[in-house]
């Protein structure tokens, strides 16, 4: 008994806690807010916006092939046989007489083979097409070769009709003033003794190569085959003396061929 009441006298003597002693709390003053504001900083509520339904990709869906440049390639219509003629549209695009005239463009026509080459060279075709390519590149050479020589041009267009004169040796013309003409220019380049011993005959041999041509015109024009194949053995003739003069050495001795 006498532990507790000492114990209760020391609660009793110890001081209670004063107002003045109580830390005061800080408290936050708050004023009416305004209307407007409230309204202005009042959370919206966020709405979920719904994903919009995108097109479907059609990248790999389109009906239509891509297109890419192709290189050159030339296949004979059923209808028309295919000539030399049929590789250049451009400068040649009625095609051979005598539905077109028998003189061509030059520059026109290498205008255009120069582009056909570059396209149809065998390096922009894949190697299984590679010997194709070269093959059809070969003729494209060989086509520009005959039509842009008017002697080989003549000759082909013969050769269309059935007629060959390049390598028949019999194709001769029956004229003994061709053949005289043709002894005495080559006497004359026998015995030349410089190159302007030839000048002379070359400005001759000229204008029977543009009078011959001139003539295989007209023949080709009228459709005149005979005509045509009379005059282009005369124009291998001059062709060949315009060749020895061309290749001309001292002492060295002319073999015309005819």
């Amino acid at each position: 008994m006498r532990s507790i009441r000492s114990t209760a006298a020391r609660k009793l003597r110890t001081p209670t806690p004063s107002h003045s002693t109580i830390p005061k709390l800080r408290t936050r003053q708050t004023t009416t807010p305004c209307i407007f504001c409230t309204h202005l900083t009042r959370p919206r509520p966020q709405t979920q916006l719904q994903p919009q339904p995108q097109p479907p990709n059609r990248r790999f869906q389109s009906n239509t092939p891509p297109t890419r440049e192709e290189p050159f390639t030339t296949t004979p219509t059923p209808d028309a046989p295919q000539t030399h003629y049929s590789f250049f549209p451009i400068s040649l695009p009625a095609g051979p007489p005598p539905a077109a005239p028998f003189t061509i463009d030059l520059a026109a026509l290498k205008k255009e083979f120069l582009q056909l080459q570059s396209r149809a060279h065998p390096d922009l075709h894949p190697p299984s097409s590679k010997k194709r390519a070269e093959a059809l590149s070969a003729r494209i050479n060989e086509a520009y070769k005959t039509l842009q020589n008017p002697l080989l041009r003549a000759q082909y267009l013969l050769s269309l009709r059935g007629i060959e004169t390049a390598e028949d040796e019999s194709a001769k013309v029956d004229d003994a003033e061709l053949l005289m003409e043709v002894l005495d220019a080559r006497e004359a380049i026998e015995d030349a003794e410089s190159e302007e011993d030839l000048v002379g005959l070359r400005e001759v041999n000229e204008g029977r190569i543009r009078v011959s041509e001139g003539v295989l015109e007209e023949a080709f024009k009228r459709d005149d085959v005979e005509g045509a194949r009379g005059e282009s053995v005369r124009l291998r003739y001059w062709v060949n003396i315009r060749e020895s003069i061309e290749g001309w050495e001292r002492g060295k001795g002319v073999i015309l061929q005819h």
